[in-house]
């Protein structure tokens, strides 16, 4: 009796054991274009070690304040990942969360920061040939948070020949007006220094701010051009950006782009983007599939 008690007490554990990625925190990519080493974090799926093949990759981006930990320590994206690679709900996939500090993820005014450029031409690449990934588009998905949502949207409308699926939480999606009526103290923390230092009104309307702009980049491009990538847009209810996400939804329905638009209930936080992890995951994976 205490045998078979045993052996069905084993086997219980063997169904609820869940195999578990490997994470590593503290990788680093030498960069030459921003002149200084740049810090990423790496989920690898259960099996990588065990196997040869390739896999899809996700690049996860963070918000702003945050570094390449911050989708693991708060997200914990790598436990989620597990569970829904174990049940069938996503093809195992590498996720890759850089750090970015507060460049937003874009070539600054004076090209002193130039991340998006470091992004393309040095860290994708060097990802790509480091570990066993599968490098086309098809298999290649950018998502994030916040600051990392609006460096999701303005990565897949820019370069759609690299990513087939995107995936932004929160996005900091804002209005020309929105732009200019942010605070004089708030510009001189989070944009001075990739927007420009002193601006003041439409001053801060600059050819960067138009270069990336969310919104007008979509009206900027085609339809044909935005379908190229599947987007997946998810902002809480009591966000104060659910409003330039909204306008997003709007824009992406005239311009006849299809695309997924959850507004949950919830605000800016990590309880939000905990909870809506594994959807946006199994969205991309379903781009990673042959249909």
């Amino acid at each position: 009796m205490k045998y078979i008690i045993i052996c069905l007490l084993l086997s219980a554990a063997s169904v609820f054991a869940q195999p578990a990625g490997k994470i590593m925190e503290e990788q680093n990519i030498k960069s030459d274009i921003l002149k200084h080493n740049v810090k990423y974090a790496i989920y690898l799926p259960p099996d990588y070690e065990t196997s040869n093949r390739s896999y899809p990759v996700v690049y996860l981006l963070h918000g702003y304040g945050d570094d390449q930990t911050g989708w693991l320590q708060f997200g914990e994206v790598n436990r989620y990942a597990d569970k829904a690679i174990a049940d069938g709900t996503i093809p195992p996939m590498i996720i890759v969360m850089p750090d970015a500090q507060t460049t937003w993820y874009i070539n600054a005014f004076d090209r002193k920061q130039s991340y998006e450029d470091f992004f393309f031409k040095e860290f994708i690449p060097a990802i790509e040939k480091d570990y066993r990934i599968k490098s086309s588009k098809q298999y290649r998905a950018v998502a994030g948070l916040s600051m990392g949502g609006y460096g999701t949207l303005i990565y897949s409308i820019k370069h759609p020949d690299m990513f087939s699926a995107a995936a932004a939480f929160s996005a900091a999606v804002r209005t020309d007006d929105d732009f200019i009526g942010v605070t004089d103290a708030r510009w001189a923390e989070a944009y001075s220094k990739v927007f420009g230092p002193n601006l003041k009104g439409k001053e801060r309307l600059n050819a960067t701010w138009q270069a990336n702009s969310v919104l007008g980049l979509v009206q900027s491009k085609q339809t044909d051009e935005l379908n190229e990538v599947r987007y997946w847009i998810d902002c809480g209810d009591d966000d104060a950006l659910s409003k330039g996400n909204s306008l997003l939804h709007i824009a992406l329905m005239e311009k006849n782009v299809p695309h997924e638009f959850r507004i949950r209930d919830g605000a800016h936080t990590w309880t939000y983007w905990r909870t809506g992890i594994t959807n946006a995951l199994e969205f991309i994976g379903d781009s990673f599939r042959q249909k």
